[in-house]
């Protein structure tokens, strides 16, 4: 008998078939492969307008940032900074936490749903809080509406790339993230500038329209490649089996405690300490944001050659040093230096860690429900860290605490993923991981 040879990857249950003097062999395609694809065409990674399409929806759901600053110094002046921290932390509890229930939407088949819905609770949110006057408004419209919206749309931003990249998935990933950092940039400077001429209301709507306009051509771009063929769980605690995937949303948790930290007290600390006025001190997180676009490409570059792991370890190290650096800082070139370096650091653990779930996920069709999971405990970190860090400053009167909180939990993260780097790859020092 001749030598035979069959490839069926587009069939439910996709075979390779051989055949060698006589005998056939048949080998089962791996887990991925058995994925049903919307389209007919050849399925193709890393390249194409159609993969690098779903990369620029990406980018524009990440493309939002909020702006705390104004409401500490002059909206809700009469508030104390922790309570106003809980802004924030709410909206970006929200934001990570419910991707335990639209991760696995997502792997489900509701990828438009979840875009439709969290878009138009975002928009609303934005709007409300335009009318909004007092701290309970602002915090059921910005917090809960808004936080909930960014977390509807949060999980298929991240969960798109790799049905589209295998071998680039890190710097299409990074690429996407930059997303978050470009709207830190301009959001703030242009609600800034708007505020002054048409005031805090009309400021805000502008920025409600923009989401809007951004969030339909995110809509009209994003495909999801693949259909479930099954129903798939809610939640997945066998994952919590593996030590290397425990470990590392440990690791997780632990970072979000001190991450936010840093964009919410740099700004009154400059102004309170008298090293900037109130002006300069606006751009700080601007500078930040836009060192973070380098922070998320080019750390996410490297991981495609030499492991996400191996990169967001020394990322996170990096993150905290500085943090503990600023209890000794105390001039405008200092607080410039120090917001622009942890921007790329922050930026480097905060873009690179969905890839290291992509790399420790074995089955594609459970990375929504997975990284939900994950998010759910980075959710945690986020919820309690930046109330935790107002109320250091308020009971000592000073930001050496703060410091001190940010500069530990990114050291002990950055141990925690250390060793679930080497239960990832043994006791190899240059393995990629």
């Amino acid at each position: 008998m001749g030598e035979l040879a069959c490839d069926k990857i587009g069939a439910p249950f996709p075979t390779t078939c051989s055949s060698s003097s006589g005998g056939i062999e048949v080998k089962e395609e791996p887990q991925e492969n058995k994925i049903l694809s919307f389209d007919n065409d050849e399925l193709t990674y890393d390249h194409g307008w159609k993969a690098w399409s779903q990369v620029l929806a990406a980018f524009f759901l990440f493309f939002n940032s909020c702006f705390q600053t104004y409401y500490e110094q002059h909206l809700l002046a009469d508030e104390s900074p922790s309570s106003i921290a809980w802004i924030g932390s709410i909206q970006s509890f929200l934001l990570l936490f419910i991707g335990a229930i639209t991760g696995p939407l997502f792997d489900a088949g509701y990828s438009r749903s979840l875009l439709i819905v969290g878009w138009a609770l975002y928009s609303f949110g934005i709007m409300m809080t335009s009318i909004s006057t007092t701290f309970w408004q602002i915090m059921l419209s910005q917090a809960f509406c808004v936080g909930l919206g960014c977390g509807a749309v949060f999980v298929p931003s991240v969960a798109i790339i790799p049905q589209y990249f295998k071998r680039r998935r890190a710097l299409a990933n990074g690429v996407a993230a930059t997303g978050t950092a470009m709207g830190g940039v301009i959001y703030p400077i242009m609600f800034s500038q708007l505020q002054l001429k048409i005031g805090f209301a009309w400021a805000t709507r502008v920025l409600g329209f923009t989401a809007c306009a951004t969030g339909l051509i995110a809509l009209s771009l994003l495909r999801v490649r693949f259909k479930p063929q099954e129903k798939r769980a809610l939640v997945q605690l066998s994952a919590f089996k593996d030590p290397v995937f425990t470990l590392f949303c440990v690791s997780q948790l632990i970072g979000f405690i001190g991450l936010y930290n840093v964009v919410v007290h740099i700004q009154p600390y400059v102004i309170e300490n008298g090293i900037m006025s109130e002006h300069l001190a606006f751009y700080l997180v601007s500078m930040l944001n836009a060192s973070s676009i380098i922070g998320r490409i080019f750390p996410n570059f490297m991981a495609d050659y030499i492991g996400p792991i191996n990169i967001m370890i020394p990322m996170t190290f990096l993150s905290g040093i500085l943090a503990i650096s600023w209890i000794r800082i105390h001039t405008t070139a200092g607080v410039i230096a120090l917001v622009v370096l942890y921007g790329f650091t922050a930026g480097g653990f905060t873009s690179v860690g969905p890839v290291v779930f992509m790399n420790i996920t074995p089955d594609m069709r459970d990375f929504g429900t997975r990284l939900g999971m994950s998010f759910v405990m980075c959710s945690v970190g986020s919820l309690v860290g930046t109330p935790i860090g107002g109320a250091v400053v308020h009971g000592t009167g000073s930001y050496v605490g703060v410091a001190v909180l940010v500069g530990v939990s990114f050291v002990v993260a950055a141990g925690v993923m250390t060793m679930a780097r080497f239960m990832s790859t043994g006791p190899k020092l240059f393995a990629s991981a």
